[in-house]
């Protein structure tokens, strides 16, 4: 189950096609879908549970907490809506790609992918931008 919830005031829109395109992703990386809460929050909500947990003093765009138990996905997804606004401006990019963007790179995670090396980012951009065409909703 994927739930969204905001501490702002942010509405997700098409939450319901959204949620099944995630759901698809999951089941493409060959995963099952657990319990996947997206909380969309502002810049000082995020930078807040940066420091608290990991102890970084900047600012985001997301932060995920990965309770998956095997091949099944659960966890915690933070977004700053503001963040993603900003970077979709700096990347010349719509709003809408960005956080879609954002919101698979969550899932990418917990599917084994990583970002920490240039190979690593290389291979994460290509499945976020494979996840992104398999949007139907747009």
């Amino acid at each position: 189950m994927i739930d969204f919830y905001s501490e702002t005031d942010f509405e997700l829109q098409n939450s319901k096609e959204i949620s099944q395109w995630i759901s698809q992703v999951i089941q493409n990386e060959d995963y099952e879908e657990g319990e996947v809460s997206y909380v969309f929050c502002d810049d000082d909500y995020l930078l807040k549970l940066n420091k608290e947990f990991l102890n970084h003093d900047t600012l985001t765009d997301i932060i995920s907490f990965d309770n998956s138990l095997g091949k099944q996905i659960n966890g915690d997804i933070y977004i700053s809506v503001e963040r993603v606004k900003e970077n979709s401006e700096t990347f010349s990019t719509t709003f809408e790609k960005e956080l879609h963007r954002v919101m698979i790179h969550g899932i990418l995670h917990y599917c084994g992918y990583k970002d920490k090396t240039e190979e690593a980012v290389k291979t994460m951009r290509k499945k976020e931008e494979e996840a992104l065409l398999l949007r139907t909703f747009l």
